[in-house]
């Protein structure tokens, strides 16, 4: 195992292990424990009291984060004609119809998200042991096979992501960057929690959220109080 860093230890000592922190605290506690030097993302990590082999408790959605991820997202869209021309004028990094397929298919997968036309999903859906894995699928449910193609690259442009829960009942997501200030990280874990919320299957039993934790990248994990769900910008302790 790789030692941890000198910054890490350091960021590591000032946590309380015990202690579960709201989320201003816990946002607080990352802004000054960050031991990168460039601007880390700050991402929140939630283990849910989900089954995923089950359909029924599949956790999926989307959020618009009201001050953005702090990350200009690159855009594909699969798509020809018209709206292609839409998806261009909109800002989508890569469009393309057939010979963008091709060359998914063959592995290129440098884009944060895709967006598909209705008509050409037949072909697309073809790509799922590519997509799939990294989260790229494009899905009627997050909005991202639509006719619609501007508004839905504008929506990704604009700070909205997208989060699934993983085999393992783990759920992650991005609120911003370490640069952010605390009520702009707060009201985007906010945002994201309430929407998290609301996903909730009704056959889940017993805890929904079972743990929290708020990192920095390359930084220690901080325990969140996932119990608090209002007045986040309170800070408990004050």
């Amino acid at each position: 195992m790789a030692t941890r860093s000198k910054a890490y230890r350091a960021a590591a000592e000032k946590i309380d292990r015990d202690e579960l922190y709201t989320p201003l605290q816990a946002v607080r506690l990352a802004k000054e424990t960050s031991p990168t030097k460039y601007d880390a993302t700050v991402e929140v990590a939630f283990r849910l009291g989900v089954d995923p082999r089950k359909a029924d408790q599949m956790v999926r959605g989307t959020v618009n984060l009201p001050h953005g991820t702090g990350k200009t997202a690159r855009v594909l869209v699969f798509a020809n004609g018209e709206k292609a021309e839409q998806a261009r004028a909109a800002g989508a990094d890569i469009v393309g119809g057939d010979e963008l397929i091709e060359k998914v298919a063959a592995g290129f997968t440098d884009f944060d998200s895709a967006v598909a036309t209705p008509d050409l999903m037949g072909k697309v859906g073809r790509l799922g042991k590519v997509l799939g894995p990294r989260g790229l699928m494009p899905n009627p449910k997050t909005g991202t096979v639509t006719m619609d193609v501007a508004k839905a690259v504008e929506d990704i442009k604009g700070g909205k992501i997208e989060f699934r829960v993983d085999k393992h009942a783990n759920l992650h997501f991005i609120i911003g960057k370490v640069s952010f200030d605390e009520k702009a990280l707060v009201e985007n874990y906010a945002a994201a929690i309430e929407e998290v919320l609301r996903l909730k299957p009704s056959s889940s039993k017993g805890r929904y959220i079972i743990k929290a934790t708020l990192s920095t990248t390359m930084g220690p994990g901080i325990p969140l109080d996932q119990s608090k769900v209002s007045k986040l910008l309170e800070d408990d302790a004050a």
